[in-house]
């Protein structure tokens, strides 16, 4: 499946729109990583556990939109976006979507 956050994916041609697909994937704080990114926060800095926590979070975002474009037969999807929102306290949703396309034939 190809993916992309342009319109248009160099070299093809879109033949079809399937529809707009999408994933999403709500994670809570980990009481660990609270308490290491409080201390992290003393002394500046990325934290880690973090930007693992939400890689890992958009990752499963991007495989549910993928799934969900296989269902609509879709070879790839365009104008992928990401969104993400508090669900609430200690809680964040990372949305992504797009638009599921059929690419002409060579």
């Amino acid at each position: 499946m190809i993916f992309s956050t342009t319109d248009t994916i160099p070299g093809e041609e879109i033949a079809t729109i399937c529809g707009v697909v999408s994933g999403n994937v709500v994670q809570s704080k980990h009481i660990g990583r609270d308490f290491m990114a409080g201390l992290k926060s003393l002394v500046g800095g990325e934290i880690r556990g973090y930007t693992e926590m939400l890689t890992d979070a958009r990752n499963i975002a991007i495989q549910r939109m993928v799934a969900d474009a296989n269902e609509k037969g879709a070879d790839a999807i365009v104008g992928i976006r990401f969104t993400t929102s508090a669900i609430m306290d200690g809680s964040s949703e990372i949305l992504v979507f797009g638009t599921a396309v059929k690419l002409a034939p060579r």
